[in-house]
């Protein structure tokens, strides 16, 4: 690699941190504009952006992340793009941060050349792992159901989002969705339709987005994953998600009509 090739750098390290340049943005440029110690780094490419490779190079866990930024900030400055590939960064290093050995026998894993895969020397192979996640607008006439999860809670200021859940074994997504609002909420549904979707890197899910219409029964909150719900109309919004999650476009969309 040319030290004066134009790239933009995807510098990972400790938790889902991200290096950012003065602008708070992925730093772009030749590879002698990057911090001295970063110069020789093994930089692997990933990806294109504007026609401009993407390069990753993940620090590990213990790294000095003194310098960076949670990798949500780019998010919330509505770099949507700069999101997407710095969280399509976090799900590779994830996986091979994770995948040091094999699950079939044991072994020590290495990345394969060619492609994002890691291999034993038994010749198992292994891809990036993908978990399957709903999240869902459900709507009552002009309200929308939200809930303030236990994950993110705040008593002072509590966030309010649509409900989410993992897809289990065995169920399509249309059953996950019914599933997941009742364990949650109590709450039966009916008319489920698909959004929109989009991957989530905390740590490798993939957020497949539905609305769905009210059928019966009273609120009854899952008290493991929620502290309250209830359905709120547009006039009497609480805090919600950032814009450039899917979650307020979900929000937006249904309180709209167009969705």
């Amino acid at each position: 690699m040319s030290s004066t090739e134009q790239a933009r750098w995807f510098v990972l390290g400790g938790d889902h941190l991200v290096l950012l340049d003065g602008q708070g943005q992925i730093p772009q440029g030749c590879r002698s504009q990057l911090p001295a110690e970063l110069q020789d780094a093994p930089f692997e490419p990933f990806d294109h952006w504007e026609g401009l490779p993407c390069h990753l190079l993940d620090l590990g866990e213990e790294a000095d992340t003194s310098a960076m930024t949670g990798l949500r900030q780019l998010m919330v400055a509505g770099d949507e793009e700069g999101f997407r590939l710095a969280g399509r960064a976090w799900q590779l290093a994830t996986f091979r941060r994770s995948h040091r050995f094999c699950g079939e026998c044991g072994a020590a894993m290495v990345p394969r050349a060619g492609e994002w895969a890691m291999a034993c020397g038994q010749g198992h192979v292994v891809y990036p792992r993908i978990s399957p996640c709903i999240i869902v607008a459900v709507r009552k006439g002009p309200a929308i159901l939200l809930a303030a999860h236990r994950r993110h809670y705040q008593a002072d200021d509590p966030m309010y989002t649509v409900l989410a859940g993992f897809v289990e074994a065995g169920e399509n997504l249309e059953q996950c969705v019914a599933r997941e609002v009742f364990e949650e909420s109590g709450i039966r549904v009916h008319n489920v339709r698909y959004v929109a979707s989009q991957p989530w890197p905390f740590p490798h899910s993939l957020m497949m987005g539905f609305t769905a219409d009210y059928q019966s029964g009273e609120i009854k909150v899952q008290d493991e994953e929620l502290v309250a719900a209830d359905f709120f109309e547009a006039d009497r919004l609480p805090r919600l998600p950032p814009h450039g999650t899917i979650a307020r476009s979900l929000i937006e969309q249904c309180l709209a009509g167009d969705a």
